[in-house]
Parts: C-alpha cells; sequence; structure tokens
C-alpha cells in the first residue's frame, strides 16, 4: 500500500519545515509518510538539528530540497509554514488538500546566541504541537 504524503513546506526547507519532517516522522500514523521541501533549498540549519535533539529527534540527516511537483500534485496534504511559502506555493490539484501554519522563521531571530535558541525552540513546540493535533485528526 502506497503510504499518503504529508508534504511541509517553508521558504528555504532549512529550519520549519525540517522540524516538521521530523515531529511527522515521530507522531504521524504508519500509513503516512512526512515529507518536507521549499521553495529555495538553503540546507538544514545546526540550530534546528540542535533544538531538535533536544526533543530526541535527529533530523541531521535530512537534507534541504526544493518543492517536487510530482509529490506536491499526489500529496495527500500540503502544509506551508509560513507565510512565503503559501503565497508562492505552486498551485496544487484539487484533491490535495492544504492547511497553513504560519510560523517565525527562527533562522531570522536576532540578539545572543541563547536568545537564538530561544525563537528556535518556541517554533518546535509550536510545530510540535500542531503536527501532534494533526496526528490525531488523521
Amino acid at each position: 500500500m502506497d503510504k499518503k504524503i504529508i508534504y511541509f513546506l517553508c521558504t528555504g526547507n532549512s529550519c520549519r519545515s525540517q522540524m516538521a519532517e521530523g515531529f511527522g516522522k515521530q507522531y504521524l500514523p504508519h500509513e503516512y509518510l512526512a515529507l518536507s521541501a521549499g521553495i529555495e533549498s538553503h540546507g538544514v540549519n545546526p540550530k534546528a538539528v540542535q533544538v531538535m535533539a533536544e526533543s530526541g529527534i535527529d533530523i541531521s540527516k535530512q537534507t534541504s530540497k526544493v518543492i517536487d511537483p510530482k509529490i506536491l500534485n499526489n500529496a495527500y496534504l500540503v502544509v506551508t509554514l509560513c507565510d512565503d511559502a503559501e503565497e508562492r506555493c505552486p498551485v496544487t490539484p484539487p484533491q490535495v488538500k492544504r492547511e497553513h501554519w504560519g510560523f517565525p522563521d527562527p533562522a531570522k531571530a536576532t540578539g545572543t546566541d541563547a536568545q537564538k535558541l530561544a525563537v528556535f525552540r518556541s517554533v518546535r513546540d509550536g510545530i510540535a504541537a500542531k503536527v501532534k493535533e494533526l496526528a490525531g485528526r488523521l
């Protein structure tokens, strides 16, 4: 049986969508496959890897990818995690469900390293809650 794809998208596929993919692999029912991509590919942010590891999820082997039209058009659900991706995401066929979860870009956080990590943790925790809620609805 083919798994139903949940495609998590953000601008650079470096933080938010990577976290969502990691949580998706952890929490979504086994008949679903969590994937992520971006409008662009910026590489996986080391702070995203760090804060996910704090949650017991290793995303260090995930790679930053641009949106694959074939995956996009065959996904069960497309979730955009930033306003930019929501606005710039290619049109999907009518059978593809879409949701938008707006989260600030933690890579744009300013201040000390500790302050930046606090923003990453806040975004991580928000995404974790949304993925768990999604898993409960599927």
